[in-house]
């Protein structure tokens, strides 16, 4: 019980907030005409005696023009208006939320006091009744009482307390009578339930909104006292179904929306309420009140501008609980009953009403949903039949009225399509493949004739051109794919992405080259798992691990899916920049990505390697060759001008180089063989060519990364010299001094090579390499020779210091002088950034 004084409390809040911004819009208005009324007449007003008339003032007469200034004086300051005070916390408890408080004490105490004569039996159930009746008309007559006597005129509040109390007294005595007690048979209760039902319209009109609220909240509560199944289910729904009638009479007939809200709210809570709690017998019987609810109160609520939005919410709530009493009904012919009829009449209601045209997508949406789980958890003839008659309802209505709306044409598509797509993809075994080829021929014509009703709106976005040769596209490479093996699943998806855009060009619609994004879209849907495969593998790979093919569950079905349409779509995309229209961008990200995984796959599956002495012997060859397949890819796009996915093939193949090659799988730490030939190995060829890709590229940073792959690969080459195929082991004496010849060399070469093409950058870098050799030489490798050899190392290096100073003055230093036309020195005239 205190559950319910709380709602009655709640309920009493709300009246009191009704009142509240009632009062303070009046309170607002009033100080506003009293300010307009001084600043028209700022003098005070005489008052007329108490019974004499007041004199009329003779017209004045007319006098010569003076000086207005002198006429009219200083000005006068204008009064102040007076300010709005608000009602203070004591004004709020005690003059407006104690009144609504006991009106709700009042109610609860009628209920209390049934239960006790309920518990301990002290009066019959006839006598408990009429004890209820008595104190509901009390409560009421009270109320009139109130409204008449004078010492109670000055506040109307006491009066609609009353009038609620009794009200919801009066449904909770009729609701104890009829459905608890059995004392008054169905047709007498059907005729009191109208009584009161009257006499609580009549208090609302008399008495006003507060009173409505009561009569609510005390209406919906009842039920709650007496148990709400003490009688069954049927006659509350029967109680439950007047009283909201009743509601939504007073509401239209006062111009009260928000008490068909209310009352459409909280008929919705009971009978979300109920579907939990009642067992499956009774079930059905909330599923026909939730049907008739939620079409009377989208008649019911208002249809204004301001609300229309708002008609939704009754189909849409409806629809939901219809879809959560499907698996208690277990998919049954009274399950899918209920809810197709909510959608015929979602369906009928969107005709009738534009503002309710949604309320048909929405159901679609969300009987093809509760279709996927039906035929999920095993498919029954009930869930056949039913999606038959769906894909009639929704896209035989659909193509009746396509040409009125885009949402119209928009239902057809996808009714029509939609329930053999999700039957095929939750339950294809329920159907053989040529029997599912045969199946979408049927929605296939469909689709076919609405894009031939709809083929004068050439680009124009109409749902049913675009809608119906996109799902047509669907259910050809849905029926043709069921008679085919799953390696030639490319076929239809190729077929279909070529047709489309084929057709797309020869009529110049924009809207229609978008469609052949559908095709690869569903490519990739097909080898999502693979795909999940790839991406696991790589991430795995990030964390050093050397074993990756083991993750490749099924590399060969996601190359047959996916190979074919990705290498079209990119084949296209340049051959044609109509292709794909609008959806140009999305189609390049979605294949180029496609593209990846499949080289991806396709260079790890000739290796396959899959065992720690594979790895040692190819697995540096193997990861050296997609390394350069993602580098010769972005570079070949770069010359193709697809700047963005050029870019970022390259930035894999870069990061693939330091993540693996120099970090992670680096052959220094992991034995890999990289060949035993001095030059002519894979550790050197793999970072020289690296070298190569980026050095021919016209971007400043790209030739300070081809520098520092050429510093990789010339360690790489003395490393292989020194330690042979497998490069694990320590730095010998010989490897250091290589080390310290083969970087002089470079620096040397560097500088040459700036000196002739003008770059600032060689020059800079030989420079800087010059000395990080000659500080290595000094403070490294001549710190372990003594003797001879150590004079030989000093004299060596200072001839070779000497020769360099010799050309930086004699190329170098005016070189640095002049500006040198290179893209990353500052122009004349220009500060460096």
């Amino acid at each position: 019980m205190e559950g319910l004084l709380l709602l009655v409390l709640i309920a009493g809040a709300f009246a009191l907030g009704q009142l509240w911004r009632r009062t303070t819009r009046l309170e607002a208005e009033i100080a506003r005409l009293h300010d307009r009324l001084i600043r028209l007449d700022p003098g005070p007003i005489p008052a007329a005696a108490p019974h004499e008339p007041r004199a009329v003032p003779a017209p004045p007469r007319a006098s010569p023009p003076t000086d207005r200034s002198a006429a009219i004086g200083p000005p006068q300051p204008e009064p102040a208006a007076p300010r709005f005070t608000a009602p203070n916390l004591e004004d709020l408890i005690g003059g407006r939320l104690l009144i609504w408080v006991g009106a709700a004490a009042l109610v609860v105490a009628a209920f209390f006091l049934v239960r006790y004569s309920i518990e301990s039996g002290l009066i019959g159930p006839a006598a408990r009744a009429l004890i209820a009746a008595i104190f509901a008309a009390l409560l009421i007559a009270a109320s009139e009482a109130a409204r008449r006597l004078p010492a109670f005129s000055g506040d109307q509040r006491v009066a609609q307390a009353l009038a609620g109390a009794g009200v919801a007294s009066a449904y909770g005595t009729l609701y104890l009578a009829a459905a608890v007690y059995a004392l008054i048979g169905a047709l007498p209760a059907f005729a009191l339930m109208l009584v009161v039902t009257g006499i609580g319209l009549a208090l609302a009109l008399r008495h006003g909104p507060p009173t409505a609220v009561m009569a609510l909240a005390g209406g919906f509560l009842a039920p709650l006292v007496a148990g709400f199944d003490a009688a069954g289910i049927a006659p509350l729904l029967v109680y439950l179904g007047l009283f909201i009638a009743a509601l939504f009479a007073l509401a239209g007939h006062r111009r009260w929306p928000w008490l068909a809200v209310a009352a459409t709210a909280a008929g919705f809570a009971w009978t979300g309420f109920l579907i939990a709690a009642v067992d499956g017998g009774s079930v059905a019987a909330v599923g026909a009140f939730v049907i008739l609810l939620a079409v009377a109160a989208t008649l019911a609520l208002p249809t204004t501008d301001r609300f229309g939005w708002l008609r939704l919410a009754p189909l849409t709530l409806g629809l939901i609980q219809l879809l959560a009493l499907a698996p208690v009904l277990d998919f049954g012919a009274l399950a899918w009953s209920f809810y197709l009829t909510i959608a015929a009449a979602s369906l009928v209601l969107g005709w009738k009403d534009a503002r309710l045209l949604l309320a048909a997508p929405i159901a679609l949406a969300l009987f093809l949903l509760l279709l996927g789980f039906a035929f999920a958890s095993g498919p029954t003839s009930a869930t056949i039949v039913a999606a038959v008659v769906g894909a009639a309802l929704f896209g035989g209505t659909g193509m009746a009225l396509s040409r009125r709306d885009r949402v119209w044409a928009a239902l057809a598509a996808l009714g029509a399509a939609g329930p053999l797509l999700v039957a095929n993809l939750a339950a294809p075994a329920l159907a053989s493949p040529g029997g599912w080829f045969l199946l979408a021929l049927i929605p296939l014509a469909a689709l076919i004739g609405l894009t031939h009703r709809h083929r004068d709106r050439l680009g124009s976005g109409d749902s049913g051109l675009i809608g119906g040769t996109a799902f047509a596209a669907l259910l050809a490479i849905v029926a043709t794919g069921q008679l085919l093996p799953p390696l030639w699943i490319a076929l239809p998806i190729v077929a279909a992405m070529a047709l489309l855009i084929a057709w797309a060009r020869r009529l110049s619609d924009p809207d229609l080259a978008r469609l052949s994004l559908l095709a690869l879209v569903v490519a990739i849907t097909i080898a999502l798992p693979g795909l999940a495969d790839v991406a696991n593998t790589m991430f795995v790979s990030l964390g050093g691990e050397a074993l990756t093919y083991r993750y490749l569950e099924e590399p060969a079905r996601l190359l047959a899916a996916l190979a074919a349409p990705s290498a079209l779509a990119i084949a296209w995309m340049l051959a044609d920049r109509f292709a794909f229209g609008a959806f140009r961008r999305q189609a390049i990200w979605l294949a180029g990505a496609a593209a990846i995984a499949c080289c991806y796959v396709a260079l790890k599956l000739p290796l396959a390697i899959d065992t720690a002495p594979e790895f040692i012997a190819r697995g540096f060859a193997e990861r050296a060759f997609i390394t350069q397949a993602f580098l010769a890819g972005g570079w070949l796009l770069l010359r193709r001008d697809a700047a963005w996915a050029g870019r970022a093939l390259m930035a894999i193949g870069l990061l693939r180089i330091i993540w693996f090659d120099l970090l992670f799988l680096s052959p220094l730490a992991v034995p890999q063989a990289v060949g035993t030939l001095p030059l002519a190995n894979l550790a050197v060829i793999h970072l020289a060519a690296a070298a190569v890709w980026f050095a021919s590229l016209a971007a400043t940073r790209d030739r300070r990364i081809a520098m520092a792959l050429t510093l990789a690969a010339a360690l790489a080459l003395v490393r292989q010299a020194t330690h042979g195929s497998i490069l694990t082991g320590p730095v010998s004496t010989a490897e250091n001094w290589g080390y310290s010849a083969i970087l002089l060399l470079l620096a040397v070469a560097w500088l040459w090579r700036g000196i002739a093409a003008t770059s600032s950058d060689l020059r800079r870098g030989g420079l800087g390499l010059l000395v990080l050799v000659t500080l290595k030489i000094v403070v490294i490798d001549a710190a372990r020779l003594d003797g001879f050899l150590r004079i030989a190392s000093f004299l060596g290096l200072g001839i070779a210091l000497i020769g360099i100073h010799w050309l930086y003055n004699r190329f170098l230093r005016p070189l640095s002088r002049t500006f040198t036309p290179t893209d990353n020195d500052p122009p004349p005239g220009r500060a460096p950034a």
